[in-house]
């Protein structure tokens, strides 16, 4: 299988009050975490971004007051503390453009020897656009448009130089962009930084099929796993790929204990502290698109109906139809006898992987035997300790059963992955 680590931030996972917790701006947080992946022969360090602080009810959401770091800088500066971890940056291919990204992610790829990845995202919502000088946003139709033509853009400029390390003049003219000259950065040592497509829709899947080596997903049983892990591998033969081309890999929560029972109490005790009471009134706002602040947390669910685009919320993608979201949440409520707070916890917080190290080793090999996944993206609740049981409790479990590496066989992220380098295309 293959591992990767997530450094945890902005989100409702990450625990900001238990005193273990530590700075996200940080480097040595940063290196914390990167070295303990690599200690556990992690195949890669996955780092997220936002592009605006959100805002709930007019103020700064309280789990962006710490802020988000440049992921590229982050880890150019990571690459100089590590040896064969690869290093993957979110960047947004709608506020971006394909040359000067190109030239970024193909510097940290020779800096780091051959390690650097780009997870492709896209943004639909006027309130980040706000941020940048076009002012505006892609209409969600376009979005996928955008950046397929982006990631393809990005090839030919990374193809613009032959693997004998000669420069040749680039010309691109399409829909979304045009663009020519001559590329100033040599082939790196894996030929193209690795491509990691995050989305579950439908227009995700496709995009990841035709651009992407990895696809970053989530799915919460083994039924759910198999059914995305088979509807994605089936499209990639239309655009002339094999199974292997592209990995599944969801991202996923672990909680360890000497014991099964002592690991679902911890688990338990870990979702009362990611969602407090304010965070669960946060939280059904967010659904309700209501201020909810004279709202009991331990009393029942509002009565009332949710506000569509009340605009109470900005910054922060919806899933799903609120009116339906609130009629499950009902009847949860109703047939378990929860208040607000613990329907919260019940519906939004659950662990992926709880139990013993035995218990979490199995599991995880059998998501992968029953092609569920190619492997895992660990999402841990501390920064930046939170890697560190897995990787001396569980890590040490998979590597003696065989399903997961001893130690790195090459030096290149493509070589973690079992992915060849692309063909040049010069």
């Amino acid at each position: 299988m293959h591992l990767a680590a997530h450094f945890p931030g902005v989100n409702a996972t990450t625990v900001w009050a238990d005193p273990r917790s530590r700075s996200q701006i940080d480097f040595s947080s940063f290196v914390h975490l990167a070295r303990t992946a690599e200690r556990g022969k992690f195949d890669f360090f996955f780092l997220a971004e936002g592009l605006r602080l959100r805002e709930h009810n007019g103020r700064i959401h309280d789990l962006d007051v710490v802020g988000r770091p440049e992921s590229l800088t982050v880890l150019n500066a990571l690459a100089a503390v590590t040896e064969r971890l690869g290093l993957a940056a979110t960047v947004n291919a709608t506020f971006n453009e394909p040359y000067e990204l190109a030239r970024r992610l193909a510097t940290l790829d020779h800096l780091s020897e051959g390690r650097a990845a780009w997870n492709v995202v896209t943004s639909s919502d006027a309130f980040t656009g706000e941020n940048f000088r076009r002012g505006g946003y892609l209409d969600r139709a376009d979005r996928y448009t955008r950046a397929a033509e982006f990631v393809a853009t990005a090839r030919e400029l990374w193809d613009s130089w032959t693997p004998g390390g000669e420069s040749r003049p680039f010309a691109h003219e399409g829909e979304q962009f045009t663009v020519s000259g001559e590329f100033t950065v040599p082939r790196s040592p894996q030929g193209h930084p690795v491509v990691i497509q995050a989305g579950d829709s439908s227009e995700g899947r496709e995009f990841a099929a035709s651009a992407a080596d990895i696809i970053f997903t989530r799915h919460g049983t083994l039924e759910a796993g198999r059914d995305f892990y088979a509807d994605v591998k089936a499209r990639l033969a239309a655009y002339g790929r094999q199974p292997d081309d592209l990995k599944i890999m969801p991202g996923v929560t672990v909680v360890t204990g000497d014991t099964d029972a002592e690991a679902q109490e911890h688990a338990y005790e870990i979702r009362r502290q990611q969602v407090s009471p304010q965070n669960a009134i946060l939280a059904a706002e967010q659904l309700w698109g209501r201020d909810l602040s004279a709202y009991d947390p331990d009393g029942p669910l509002p009565e009332i109906d949710p506000v569509l685009d009340s605009g109470l919320v900005k910054g922060r993608v919806v899933y799903g139809d609120p009116f339906a979201v609130v009629a499950r949440w009902r009847a949860i409520a109703e047939a378990k006898g929860l208040s607000l707070r613990q329907t919260v916890i019940e519906t939004t917080t659950r662990q992926s992987f709880i139990g013993s190290p035995q218990t979490v080793a199995a599991e995880l090999t059998a998501f992968v035997d029953e092609r569920a996944a190619d492997g895992f993206i660990l999402v841990p609740h501390l920064t930046p300790g939170g890697l560190d049981d897995f990787v001396d409790r569980v890590v040490p479990l998979l590597q003696e059963s065989g399903a997961f590496r001893s130690e790195y066989s090459g030096s290149t992220l493509r070589s973690h992955l079992g992915l060849a380098e692309p063909v040049w295309k010069g």
